[in-house]
């Protein structure tokens, strides 16, 4: 069963795990007509631009400054084939996918391209990989899938040679207990190629962030992510047993199914740790049996305090869906804008005014329970003053919403500032870090002549709070994009900060948030983590200049 998710895209180079100056494969780019662009210039004041990127041969990156007998002694290990240093395979690993990242490559720069790229098959080929490069002083970065979107894959070079680790060749399903419901992964194996092996089997892990076509389930654990359907299957955290790392100082297996209380858990300390500590090559899932039925509908809320009420009675009583967005009125103006006519009017006459919110909630289980929570759910959101648009909205939703990648490569060649950036907060502090964040991106970007469109939902429920994921969109600066961006980021972040959310919720922090990760753990919790990098890490190869405040 391959509920909903994208087929595996067709098989690229082994240099390019995506195509190098956007996401995923070209094929899928959904493209924006003539109708988007219209409404794209009339909601950030002005004509679109056409902002080409430069070609692949036109990417400056540094010379390889790995010497030649550390190159063959990693080729000794993992075969030379599996080392690369040609001009693709070093783009294509210089970055992750966030929009600075695209940014810097599209205009040719290059810098941050590892000197090589290693391909190992298996833990005992990471760990002499590492032991190597620690003795010869050579930086680390793991490598999923490349999706980072917070510069947590980006080589912070120094004066080091970098070695980018690509862990693809450590993927499938190894070990599956069908009585403990446990399945054991290789790290680099992909959300949706665990999904559809599961599925084969009858089962399900239940995670599918958006990036589940490209990133691997390594990858979920060291940036801790959070799947769209989270609410019903919980976070990584949730779902994760046990992990095998390689690190410089030997090898580490932690987490014990099903549960220990053998000291201080180390698993959670491997939860987010980004590269930093080491490399993750194996890893125990939770699964569950497959639902027989998964539906997907649509509500129309008078507004986004009376949905984000509804929201949390389910949360706390127990009756939230598995996938639940509340739009807010901003999101929802410019969702429907991109509607056809018809589907505009559909909304409107099923909905009975003009203003309000989308509410989009997706359920799995079997017939007779997923009937009952749902009835449960309508009392509630009628109460709020809900109204039912009926399952088809819902479902065009789930059929698109993995496309929204794609979507950004097109404003990218149209120049539109897009990005994206999200926060948690109690249900009490939830509606001020909303207001709080909007306010802060519209203040920067009017403030440089930009002025923003501003697009926030609410997803990701927990009785006691919620997730807040925001889109923004601004006419690029031409040649300032990236101050541009710093001062939105910088605004943004100390409004979440002030107003009680998490730095990130499920992003993580790699470069972008790292300056800020203090004020959230604590000088005292930055000493701890530095601690165990060190414990782990003696001489700092690992990804480094990446979660942690530099010294």
């Amino acid at each position: 069963m391959d509920r909903g998710l994208p087929l595996r895209p067709p098989p690229r180079p082994d240099d390019a795990p995506m195509v190098w100056n956007g996401w995923g494969e070209p094929s899928r780019r959904p493209g924006i007509g003539r109708r988007e662009e219209r409404v794209l210039a009339e909601l950030l004041g002005g004509p679109l631009p056409h902002t080409p990127s430069v070609s692949l041969d036109e990417v400056a990156v540094p010379d390889v400054a790995l010497p030649g007998p550390v190159l063959r002694r990693l080729a000794g290990i993992v075969g030379e084939r599996h080392v690369r240093t040609g001009h693709l395979a070093r783009v294509a690993h210089a970055t992750g996918r966030s929009y600075t990242d695209l940014v810097r490559l599209r205009r040719g720069d290059g810098s941050s391209a590892p000197d090589a790229v290693v391909v190992p098959a298996d833990h005992r080929e990471v760990q002499r990989i590492l032991e190597v490069c620690a003795e010869q002083d050579v930086a680390v970065v793991p490598f999923g899938g490349g999706t980072s979107v917070v510069g947590g894959v980006n080589p912070q070079r120094g004066r080091r040679p970098v070695v980018s680790l690509d862990v693809a060749r450590l993927d499938g399903l190894w070990t599956l207990d069908r009585q403990s419901r446990t399945a054991t992964f290789g790290a680099g194996t992909r959300g949706g190629d665990a999904e559809l092996t599961l599925g084969a089997q009858g089962l399900t892990l239940g995670h599918l962030p958006q990036s589940v076509e490209h990133a691997t389930l390594g990858g979920f654990v060291a940036s801790r992510s959070v799947g769209q359907a989270s609410t019903g299957y919980g976070r990584i955290d949730d779902l994760v047993l046990a992990l095998r790392v390689a690190t410089p100082a030997g090898s580490l297996r932690v987490g014990h199914i099903p549960a220990s209380a053998a000291g201080p858990d180390l698993l959670r300390a491997l939860l987010g740790s980004e590269g930093t500590l080491g490399v993750i090559t194996e890893v125990a899932v939770a699964v569950r049996r497959a639902p027989d039925r998964r539906a997907f509908e649509a509500w129309w809320l008078p507004d986004v305090a009376s949905g984000q009420q509804a929201l949390r009675n389910l949360a706390q009583e127990g009756d939230a869906p598995e996938v639940a967005r509340l739009s807010d009125e901003p999101e929802t103006r410019v969702a429907l804008a991109q509607q056809s006519r018809s589907a505009r009017a559909y909304v409107r006459t099923r909905a009975r005014r003009r203003e309000g919110c989308l509410l989009i909630l997706g359920w799995d289980g079997d017939r007779r329970a997923l009937a009952q929570r749902r009835r449960v759910a309508r009392r509630a959101l009628r109460g709020a003053g809900g109204r039912s648009l009926g399952s088809a909205p819902g479902h065009a939703w789930a059929a698109h919403r993995f496309d929204t990648p794609y979507l950004r490569d097109d404003l990218l060649d149209r120049g539109v500032l897009v990005e994206t950036l999200e926060t948690a907060a109690p249900w009490s502090a939830l509606s001020h870090v909303h207001a709080s964040l909007r306010a802060a991106l519209v203040g920067a970007l009017e403030e440089r002549g930009t002025p923003p469109q501003v697009l926030t939902h609410v997803s990701h429920l927990y009785a006691t709070g919620a997730s807040l994921y925001v889109t923004f969109l601004a006419l690029a600066e031409p040649g300032a994009e990236l101050d541009q961006w710093a001062a939105a980021k910088a605004a943004a972040t100390r409004a979440i900060l002030d107003a009680g959310g998490t730095i990130t919720h499920h992003h993580g922090v790699g470069a972008d948030h790292r300056r800020w990760l203090d004020e959230e753990v604590g000088p005292v919790g930055v000493a701890a983590l530095r601690g165990l990098k060190d414990a782990l890490d003696p001489t700092g190869i690992c990804n480094p200049g990446i979660l942690l405040p530099q010294r």
